[in-house]
């Protein structure tokens, strides 16, 4: 073969890989779920939000994917403001949230696409306040919690609580997430105040895994994250309203029972009405096998509630 031949069937052959690329491409799901140019049958639902509820939205997705091998629900976390930004400006077809959407979000994402978007209670987690294993405290009250977290509280040394930390530092070493995470907003909301702030010089986190981590590999430390995220390195206190009230434990039965006082629903947002691919998903996420998912996630499923 000539070089100017082979020259030629070398740019034939790109060209067909091209366009076969290009034929691949077509097809997906647009961030509305809408069918994309090209006759394809290839589905891509984009779902975003909760660092908490991120490691479940990954199950779903992955069980779903398998049982429809035409659909492909992509994954982000980013925490649930992320979640929802990326759902008012149309890069997201469903927000995860660990808290309700403000009525500011609501009103903006109105706006923005011309119906209120609708709400999906997807299950159920108890927010965990979490310590070193080898610290001795067992309980805690919310009030407690608020002079150890709140702007105004006072609490800063475990002395202060009725026991020492393992290390022998005294220091309380205050573990929490970051302003845009759905976590922080809704134990502001329940622990330190919704009119109040938090107190300044704590470690500020992305993720609900790095929390408990860090609380792990900190014998000083205390932290709050999804009862989901527990590990061999860490323990769960129990924790009470006030002195003097009983206090419980982060667990199901508790959260279910609403005895435990940091409790609260996972959501997924959409905007308006769900249809087509990205209903069938949610339906499935709210049967019996994406229910499944919740439990073994350690959440407590939606028909429970």
């Amino acid at each position: 073969m000539t070089t100017t031949r082979k020259s030629a069937f070398a740019i034939h052959a790109l060209a067909v890989l091209a366009g076969g690329l290009l034929i691949a491409g077509c097809g997906k799901k647009t961030s509305d779920g809408s069918e994309g140019t090209g006759g394809g049958n290839s589905v891509e639902i984009q779902n975003a939000g909760s660092d908490t509820m991120v490691n479940l939205a990954q199950a779903w997705a992955e069980a779903y994917g398998a049982a429809n091998s035409n659909v492909d629900v992509a994954v982000a976390g980013g925490g649930s403001g992320t979640g929802i930004a990326a759902l008012i400006n149309g890069t997201a077809d469903i927000a995860n949230c660990s808290r309700a959407m403000k009525s500011s979000e609501l009103t903006k994402s109105a706006n923005t696409h011309g119906k209120d978007p609708k709400q999906h209670v997807m299950g159920l987690d108890a927010l965990a306040v979490y310590v070193h294993k080898d610290n001795p405290l067992e309980e805690i009250t919310i009030e407690q919690l608020g002079g150890i977290y709140g702007e105004e509280g006072t609490i800063t040394k475990w002395s202060e609580l009725g026991v020492k930390s393992s290390d022998g530092n005294d220091e309380i070493i205050r573990i929490s997430r970051q302003s845009n995470s759905g976590t922080y907003v809704f134990f502001k909301e329940t622990v330190v105040g919704e009119d109040k702030e938090f107190k300044l010089g704590s470690r500020d986190l992305h993720g609900s895994k790095d929390v408990v981590e860090l609380v792990g590999n900190t014998p000083s430390a205390i932290g709050y994250s999804g009862m989901g995220y527990a590990t061999d390195h860490v323990k769960m206190l129990k924790v009470a309203v006030k002195k003097g009230e009983a206090p419980y434990a982060p667990t199901l039965q508790n959260a279910l029972d609403k005895k435990y006082p940091i409790s609260r629903p996972l959501y997924m947002y959409t905007a308006g009405e769900p249809t087509g691919h990205i209903k069938n998903y949610i339906d499935w996420c709210l049967s019996d096998a994406g229910q499944k998912i919740v439990v073994d996630n350690g959440y407590i499923p939606a028909s429970k509630n």
